[in-house]
């Protein structure tokens, strides 16, 4: 029965758009590539990465501050973008397939929420909590981590009753959930002095300027473990598509599924969350855009989702950096403005399709 449910998904994912999107990976792979080349050359220093590895061709000597710049501000934070970007695009290509909804993304089901909660806890209380001295410059990116992570439990076991997941339940607990860790970051918010206020506020606009090499040993595997579990869910996802009754005939355990997409969505939002702060539309953006383009196979879509995840996000924190330098925008007002539009797009769209 299970190879029945594999063989009938495969089929029909597959279509006619399976060589596009092998083609569209590619060419996924040629952007991100351009865009870590275009993070590391440019900037508000005046560092160019063509001209310290054409010194470097030469035999010559790369100066210290060209290397500081190149190895331990641009390249920490052009993974960190690669790691962040491809973790919230994935997230919101399995809670959209999940949900069997465009519109799904980890900030609804409040992942993000209980991440601002977590954050703005420790920003306005830390210096009451015993365990702050020791967790130092980790304080913040560890509370976001739990926020999201209890926020994340807390909707799962509302949402399963006698073992079994439902997923409508989920969504509105979810935007309930929220709502409240809104209302809880608006009373701490509320109680900060300017200095709070404005750290916080900074934070929750999201930004990969904090990215270093210790943050990195950290954020890699946290992010990296989620990204790499999730294309196991790409079958059992496309077999979804059907609806719960239908894929569970053909064998797939749809329990199982939930379970494994919430905790990879929890872990790969979580961590992203706690070491960039907020960044939002990504998740939607991404994944809505590739089904466009490519259809809704799972197989590929996951795949090429975290190709244009980190890609756009590398490109968002680029502009972000040198739009107005050497000051830095927020990377999620960037987000915000392309991911604005794009999602009153969809959800146009969607009414044009319910009204004919």
């Amino acid at each position: 029965m299970a190879n029945l449910s594999e063989s009938y998904s495969n089929r029909l994912a597959e279509g006619d758009r399976s060589r596009g999107a092998r083609r569209l990976g590619f060419a996924l792979i040629v952007l991100l590539a351009v865009a870590c080349m275009s993070g590391l050359a440019v900037g508000a220093s005046d560092t160019s990465l063509w001209h310290a590895l054409f010194d470097y061709v030469r035999g010559e000597d790369i100066s210290r501050r060209d290397q500081i710049v190149l190895w331990d501000i641009r390249l920490p934070r052009v993974i960190m973008g690669c790691l962040v970007g491809a973790a919230l695009a994935v997230s919101g290509a399995v809670l959209q397939g999940l949900f069997r909804n465009p519109l799904a993304d980890p900030g609804i089901v409040g992942v993000s929420a209980g991440a601002s909660l977590g954050a703005v806890v420790v920003i306005v209380l830390g210096g009451m909590l015993p365990f702050a001295a020791l967790l130092g410059p980790w304080l913040i990116s560890v509370s976001a981590f739990v926020g999201a992570w209890s926020a994340t439990m807390v909707l799962y076991r509302i949402a399963t009753r006698r073992g079994c997941t439902s997923v409508a339940t989920m969504l509105l607990a979810g935007i309930a959930l929220a709502a409240l860790a809104m209302a809880l970051t608006g009373v701490l918010v509320y109680l900060a002095d300017d200095a709070q206020m404005r750290d916080f506020t900074f934070w929750n606009m999201g930004s990969l300027a904090g990215a270093s090499w210790s943050r990195l040993t950290i954020a890699v595997p946290l992010i990296s473990l989620p990204l790499f579990l999730s294309p196991l869910l790409a079958r059992g996802l496309n077999a979804l598509a059907l609806g719960e009754a239908a894929a569970g005939h053909l064998g797939l355990e749809v329990q199982r599924l939930k379970q494994g997409a919430i905790l990879i969505v929890a872990g790969a939002t979580g961590a992203a969350v706690a070491v960039s702060g907020g960044i939002g539309f990504v998740g939607i953006v991404v994944p809505h855009l590739l089904r466009l383009v490519n259809g809704p196979d799972h197989r590929y879509l996951l795949v090429n989702s975290a190709l244009l995840g980190a890609a756009l996000l590398l490109l968002a924190d680029l502009l972000s950096r040198t739009i107005i330098a050497p000051a830095e925008l927020p990377i999620g007002i960037i987000t915000a403005f392309v991911g604005g539009p794009f999602f009153l797009w969809i959800l146009l769209r969607q009414r044009s399709v319910v009204d004919l």
